[in-house]
């Protein structure tokens, strides 16, 4: 320690000299020490290095003094509490002084103590008393109007201070506010700039009432007709304060809006901007509270955005000349009296524009009307002059069509493809953008060929966005926009971006339309790309090689769809193939342009290899270079795929062997990706190229096949097995040491759990390749031991069990399917096979686990070639149907709905006659059922479907819940057998019968929504509606059934229910309340038990609000949905953890509404995460209790993840009791780290 005082006594000392380098160097010396963590000072050095800073501070050299300023952040987190008053002290005395240097140097010295003060969240008192300090002296310094640049320091600190510590000055927040508003009114213009940019702070920290406050303050001022420069500070103030107030703006709207729409009408330029700025200011904080005002603001914004007095813009030609005239004579009038330079309208222009962008980007529901009002008026103002303005039309334009394509969801592409209802939901707006197409085009393709280079590349940006809205609607237009490219391709003054931008839109231009559209263009359109390949910057050439890639499609396009008519690619295959040659052949370039040029060579020798002539084998090698380079190996793989499907049959002969071999090593790699394409890559060799490989060459691939084939990665097992496939069937002597290596881990594979899909179907195709093959020694009987086997073991299922290697439900289903696949392609062998399951069946001997498989087998061997007829299968069946194992009734139930799918007319009138004889039986005959009128095709099922419907319904009433959801599913799926006359009849029955019946009704719909499109669609569309109407049934179990039904719909097709959510809402909002008269009590014992039965159908109504976030999030008024989300935080354990699911997605989807309604929301989540259970409570109390904490700590890391959370005085709070909590913050560190969230609560929780 004495050390640390005698060196910083020294440096003091050295301080005092009279050589200005002494002092210096002292102060520079004593910065470094003082930001070493290790430096602890005592109090008397503390003092002393305080005194010596703040003396230092008015030495009369400036660089001493700025390292003093320096000096004091690392001292403000070194030295006790009071030592850093004292410093604020003197810095606020000296920003008062008549020196202006030593104000500029103390108003620094303030905003770096603030700088470096903790914030208060760490739950030191320093922050709050030294902020406190200073706030007083910057209220008296704001007082002394007498001095402006004292004034304007004062106002710059306090921002600061607001903008970061806000928090801590609650307490002053009113007194701050009395002291800034009269500012406002100050002569000087930058003394009112700063206030409003103070206010701005203060405001979302600041309690409602004192936000009212100030919002009646400016209205009533505003009201007074105030000089023009006033009224325009009071606008911008608006303006700011809603842009950082944010929500609480929506209640003072109503008095606003009129304000400021009256001052539009002042002829001031600066004025109506700001009135804009404040409009976009109301949209973007407040949309649904501005709803009322659309109108009124797009009126406004369509009159001001073509607000130009000093310019007349002519469209008409021919009077062109006329109106030349005009203007020299206006020209001369105003010559002396006007200047262009004092023109402020584009101001006007750009902010109405802007505001109109604010608009469209918020409001996706009045699309529509915006086509019709804004678009044109948009358009029509493509030709505006001023640049600025003009890139803000192009941009509000973008956002309209960025609007205008489907909603993406949740599911992302899945939807886009099998939810044909939403795209077609999107229609009306698109067939509007559609007829504008012609004259975008018409208007743009004048200004490709401008100068400015700013206007074309807001052209390209435009044009980009319009293809990928509406694919192919550029098609009629083509030879239009080709010029525009060339001459930004080709023009001397383009800089690079313009012709990247350029080539990246002919890229788009290429993909999203048909070959034959450019085909008469090659002429003009390759020259200028070739000449951007040659380019010496690196991101012209590979966007050009893209482009190239595509224009090779062109030339010669070989989709199944497309035809290349009389187009003859040779005079531009050696100017396109020279450029990438050069650019394939060079080592010492970009890693994006060797990928790039290996793809676009791989596509040339696709499309055009017959052309390519002794070139081609020159590529060959170098593309086998290219493979076995670690950085371009994945491109050279996929080119490689590629090159080997082409219909051009090449020789690869060259290359082949050399090429298996390194494809082979890349199985061992621990790259995913590369796997993956390698697996694609050899079966593409296999498939098209099996004369040229030799067995031996396919070695070092087979040798590491058996460890991909495994449950871990079920896509890399597939694609392993679809190669192994390709192998059987090509190169069938490769296979014959298959045995001992691959093929145990595809039997471990077929026994796994996990198997499903893609992979089984896989393995079945194998299989049946791999028998037909007849090369390896495994034949039908060995292959059917290999996947038996595990079925026959001595000891019995149960036993098996008990050992914990029972064999899964799964594994029975996938093994009966391989069995029936080795049969269908031997059908030779399958009476024996038959024979031998119906003995296993039938033997007292076999284990339970060996019945059920044998039945199974039974099932999907009849499903693929009938055995009708053959009665002792019939009979031993229904002989199963008496066992006393469950397992062996399910087995058989699903063995009898196969052999009925197989031999339709021989099982299915004795299906029906036993449902309806054998009451005992009912559950397991009606699965049989279920699985005939799945599998069965349409055309097969139709004669029957009379008799079906009438004995379903006779079971429609069945008081087992069980049988009644199994008579809905069949129901359901007969119903889309012949959906036209079926489902008007499930319509009928809504009216008839008990509420059982009901039930089973809307459960029946709901099996006929099916996540792919459906012949049905249109049909439920009209009349799901009615159905859907059983939500206000008086019966409680059908009001659940129907939000089931409802549920399935948003989840799986949202455009169904997407034009009713205005009359389902209320109803299943309604279904969230809690209802006192469905709780009742029960008496068990001594105890007495309370019982909600309105649970089942409050959780069924919150998991309808889930999916609807997902689904329908345009159609919801969130801050309504909010409403019953806070209701569901306080209900049942169950409902709590949906709603806790619930609120983090909406805190990513719509974050400015859950600020809006933040301080109720934290409420209950603070009860979740202290509340303590009881001592002496079960273990699954507990765990219960531990499981809600987390999931509400998950909610509450979602809302911290929000940018403006900590401006919320309450969440701030918690954020701080979750910090002080070593419990709480022991959860929230964990949930963080579950969620891969990357902050740990010291950085993310700092939320004053």
């Amino acid at each position: 320690m004495s050390n640390v005082s005698y060196h910083i006594s020294n440096l003091l000392e050295k301080m005092t000299s009279t050589d200005k380098d002494f002092r210096f160097m002292a102060t520079n010396d004593l910065m470094l020490e003082l930001q070493k963590d290790s430096i602890k000072l005592d109090e008397d050095s503390e003092r002393k290095v305080v005194s010596m800073l703040l003396k230092l501070l008015e030495d009369k050299n400036g660089e001493v003094q700025n390292l003093a300023v320096k000096c004091l952040a690392p001292l403000v987190n070194k030295v006790k509490e009071y030592q850093v008053e004292t410093m604020v002290d003197a810095l606020c005395s000296n920003m008062m002084s008549d020196k202006e240097q030593l104000r500029d140097i103390s108003s620094m010295g303030l905003k770096t103590v603030i700088a470096e003060l903790p914030p208060s969240s760490s739950g030191l008192t320093l922050t709050a008393s030294v902020c406190k300090k200073i706030t007083t002296q910057l209220i008296g310094a704001m007082g002394k109007q007498e001095d402006v640049s004292v004034q304007l320091e004062a106002l710059d600190i306090l921002s600061d201070m607001l903008g970061r510590l806000s928090g801590v000055l609650v307490s002053f927040h009113s007194s701050l506010l009395s002291s800034l508003l009269p500012q406002l009114t100050s002569p000087r213009m930058a003394v009112r700039k700063r206030s409003i940019l103070a206010l701005g702070h203060l405001v979302p920290c600041c309690s409602p009432a004192l936000f009212s406050q100030l919002t009646e303050h400016l209205l009533v001022e505003l009201a007074k007709g105030p000089p023009t420069s006033m009224t325009r500070t009071y606008i911008q103030c608006l303006a700011t304060i809603s842009r950082q107030g944010g929500h609480r703006v929506g209640g003072h709207l109503d008095k606003l809006i009129p304000m400021v729409v009256k001052f539009t009408s002042v002829e001031d330029d600066e004025l109506r901007e700001y009135c804009f700025q404040a409009f976009e200011a109301f949209i973007r904080r407040c949309p649904k509270e501005m709803s009322p005002h659309v109108a009124t603001v797009i009126q406004l914004c369509l009159k001001f955005m073509t607000f130009d007095p000093n310019y007349n813009y002519d469209n008409n030609e021919e009077d062109e000349e006329d109106s030349m005239d005009t203007e020299d004579g206006l020209d001369q009038e105003s010559d002396d009296e006007y200047s262009d330079d004092d023109d402020m309208s584009w101001k006007v222009r750009r902010s109405s524009v802007k505001c109109l962008e604010a608009l469209i980007a918020t409001r996706r529901d009045l699309l529509l009307s915006f086509y019709s009002s804004v678009c044109p008026a948009l358009l029509a103002r493509f030709k505006e002059r001023e640049e600025n303005v003009r890139a803000d039309i192009f941009a509000a334009f973008v956002t309209l069509l960025r609007q205008t394509r489907p909603p993406s969801s949740h599911h992302g592409l899945a939807v886009a493809s099998s939810d044909h209802g939403a795209s077609r939901e999107e229609e009306p707006a698109v067939a509007m953008l559609k007829k504008q197409v012609p004259m975008v085009v018409k208007v743009l393709h004048r200004q490709l060929k401008e100068k400015s280079i700013r206007s074309r590349q807001g052209c390209f940006c435009l044009l980009t966005e319009l293809a990928h809205t509406v694919p192919g609607s550029l098609e009629q237009h083509v030879p239009a926009l080709i010029p525009g490219i060339i001459f930004s391709l080709t023009d001397k003054s383009s800089s690079s971006t313009m012709r990247i931008d350029a080539l990246s839109f002919l890229h788009v231009l290429l993909l999203s339309h048909p070959p034959q559209a450019f085909q008469s263009h090659m002429q003009v359109l390759v020259p200028p790309v070739a000449g951007c390949v040659d380019d010496s910057f690196y991101k012209i050439t590979s966007e050009a090689l893209l482009v190239t890639q595509q224009l090779v499609r062109v030339m010669r396009p070989l989709e199944h769809n497309a035809t290349a008519g009389d187009f003859d690619p040779k005079p531009f295959v050696k100017q396109v193939f020279s450029g990438t040659l050069k650019r394939l052949k060079a080592t010492d370039i970009d890693q994006e342009v060797k990928e790039r040029a290996i793809s676009c060579m791989g596509h040339m020798v696709f499309h055009l290899g017959d052309h390519l002539g002794a070139e081609l084998q020159d590529v060959l090698v170098i593309f086998l270079e290219r493979l076995k380079n670690e950085i371009t190996r994945l491109t050279a793989v996929r080119t490689i795929t590629l090159i080997s499907a082409t219909p051009f049959k090449i020789d690869l002969s060259s290359i082949l062997s050399e090429a298996l071999s390194v494809l082979g090593s890349f199985l061992r790699k621990n790259q995913r990706t590369l796997k993956l394409g390698t697996l694609a890559c050899l079966t593409a060799l296999v498939t098209h190229h099996a004369a040229s490989i030799k067995p031996a060459a396919l070695e070092p691939v087979l040798a590491e096949l058996p460890a991909l084939v495994d449950e871990g990665d079920m896509h890399v097992s597939q694609v392993s097995v679809t190669l192994l496939t390709w192998m059987a069937k090509a190169c069938p002597s490769s296979l014959a040491k298959i045995g001992s290596s691959v093929l145990p881990g595809v039997f471990r594979l077929v026994h796994s759990p996990l198997l499903q899909g893609g992979a089984l179907a896989a393995i079945l195709e194998f299989l049946k390749a791999l028998v037909l093959s007849k090369t390896s020694n495994l034949g039908y009987s060995q292959l059917l031991e290999g996947l038996t086997g595990p079925f026959h073991c001595s000891q019995s299922h149960q036993s098996h069990q008990a050992d914990g290697l029972a064999i899964h439900r799964q594994s029975y289903h996938s093994v009966a399917r391989c069995v029936a696949a080795l049969s269908s392609a031997c059908p030779k062998e399958t009476p024996g096979m038959v024979a031998g399951l119906v003995q296993e069946v039938k033997s007292p001997g076999s284990p339970d686990s060996a019945r059920v498989l044998a039945l199974l087998c039974l099932g999907e061997v009849g499903r693929s070639s009938s055995l009708g007829g053959s009665k002792e299968v019939q009979g031993v069946i229904l002989e199963a149907f008496n066992s006393s194992s469950e397992e062996v009734k399910m087995a058989a139930s699903c063995a009898l709905g196969s052999m009925a799918v197989g031999s339709l007319n021989d099982y299915l009138p004795f299906l029906l006659k036993e449902i309806s004889t054998q009451p005992r039986r009912q559950y397991l005959l009606l699965h049989s059922l279920k699985e005939v009128i799945s599998a069965c095709p349409v055309s097969s099922l139709l004669p029957h479907v009379e008799s079906i419907w009438a004995l379903l319904f006779q079971n429609c009433q069945c008081q087992e819940e069980g049988t009644r959801n199994l008579v809905a599913e069949c129901l359901g799926k007969l119903t889309l057998v012949n959906a036209a006359q079926l489902l008007p009849r499930l319509k009928q029955q809504l009216n008839a019968g008990s509420p059982l019946a009901r039930s089973t009704v809307v459960t029946a719909v709901k099996f006929t929504i099916v996540d792919q499109s459906a012949p049905i669609d249109a049909l439920l569309k009209d009349c799901i509606g009615d159905f859907l109407k059983t939500l206000q049934d008086e019966d409680i179990s059908v009001r659940r059934v129907a939000l089931v039904m409802f549920n399935s719909a948003a989840h799986n097709k949202p455009s169904l229910i997407r034009g009713l959510l205005a009359t389902v809402l209320p109803h299943l909002y309604k279904e969230t309340q809690i209802r006192k008269d469905l709780i009742r009590e029960v008496e068990m014992g001594p105890f007495k038990h309370t019982v909600d039965d309105g649970l089942d159908v409050r959780k069924a109504a919150f998991e309808c609000m889930y999916t609807l976030l997902d689904s329908c999030l345009d159609g919801l008024d969130v801050l309504q949905f909010l409403d019953h989300v806070e209701e569901g935080l306080k209900d049942h354990y169950d409902i709590r953890m949906l709603t806790f699911l619930m609120l983090a997605r909406l805190a990513s989807l719509c974050p400015s509404a859950v600020l809006q309604r933040l301080d109720r929301l934290v409420e209950p989540l603070k009860a979740t995460c202290t509340t303590k259970v009881k001592a002496g409570s079960v273990k699954q109390e507990f765990e219960k209790q531990e499981e809600l904490r987390r999931s509400a700590m998950r909610a509450v890391a979602a809302l911290l993840a929000v940018p403006e959370v900590e401006r919320s005085p309450s969440m701030a709070d918690f954020a701080n009791q979750i910090r002080a909590s070593a419990d709480m913050a022991s959860i929230y560190q964990s949930v963080q780290g579950g969620e891969g969230g990357s902050f740990g609560p010291t950085e993310s929780m700092d939320t004053s």
